[in-house]
């Protein structure tokens, strides 16, 4: 939560990243990226740097996800490529939801589906029903044991259906029938499935639903309020962690200017209001 406000408890991203992009270094998980495909080769790199590493070869591997759309991408060819003819353990997972942003697969792609592509680059592919969730969990488990096992790359296909618009902006009946969404969503939804196979062993009920709902929300709320009223990062932090070592000049004259600004506005009431969000009223930037 803390990191879809930005505020100061924001560790992994500082508030300088869209909600949701978070990333963890102690769990070694890489911040998301909202460009398309970019963290596909980077992926492939590192698996290479694992298998070179004695210390961790043939016990890690590395995993990106991405959508059939980020697989159109020249990024995905290049991160195929260089995780096959290097033999990476790098598990390439693509979630196929059949929309891209808003474009149907149809005038997406020719071939059959993402799957089909893993076999010219000589990488083993598995394809998964999506909206399975212990299919997907035993399909990982074995892309994993594949990976670390061989030394090479997997590819992962998990075939689902987008139901909600890809964001806000967004209006999905503009390019598909309404009736299609609410038809997918009574005879194959992935929440259903899982519930009614958890009812059909006696493990859930309707007075569990019901009871974990409302605690839930209840529990996400007064998480977002709490976050919502602390402060942000100092305001310094927009010019750290771009650069190791010294800060450049280019960076150091960008904290220039805006020391100024701050001082020239200094007794400008939006001005003090914006500067009051953050830990230490921007004392730190003059």
């Amino acid at each position: 939560m803390s990191q879809c406000v930005g505020n100061e408890e924001d560790l992994s991203t500082k508030g300088r990243q869209m909600p949701v992009h978070y990333g963890s270094k102690k769990h070694h998980f890489h911040t998301i990226s909202s460009p398309l495909a970019t963290q596909i080769p980077q992926a492939a790199g590192i698996g290479y740097a694992l298998k070179r590493d004695p210390n961790r070869r043939g016990k890690s591997c590395a995993v990106v996800y991405f959508g059939e759309g980020a697989a159109s991408e020249g990024d995905f060819h290049a991160g195929m490529l260089l995780a096959s003819v290097l033999e990476c353990p790098t598990i390439f997972f693509c979630r196929n939801n059949g929309f891209a942003i808003s474009t149907p697969a149809a005038e997406q792609y020719a071939g059959d589906g993402i799957a089909s592509r893993g076999p010219g680059y000589g990488v083993m592919t598995i394809r998964v029903d999506g909206n399975d969730a212990l299919a997907v969990l035993a399909a990982v488990r074995e892309a994993r044991k594949l990976a670390i096992t061989n030394s090479k790359p997997v590819l992962v296909e998990a075939t689902t259906y987008r139901v909600g618009h890809h964001s806000t902006s967004d209006d999905s009946f503009a390019y598909r029938p309404r009736s299609e969404v609410e038809n997918w969503k009574k005879t194959d939804n992935p929440l259903w499935r899982m519930r009614r196979f958890l009812e059909n062993r006696k493990w859930w009920d309707e007075a569990a639903e019901v009871e974990m709902k409302a605690r839930l929300r209840k529990e996400v709320m007064a998480e977002f309020r709490r976050a919502e009223g602390m402060k942000r990062h100092q305001l310094g932090e927009l010019f750290t962690d771009v650069y190791a070592g010294e800060m450049p000049w280019n960076l150091k004259e960008q904290k220039a200017d805006l020391a100024r600004l701050l001082k020239k506005y200094s007794s400008w009431e939006p001005y003090q209001k914006e500067r009051a969000k953050f830990k230490g009223n921007g004392e730190d930037v003059l």
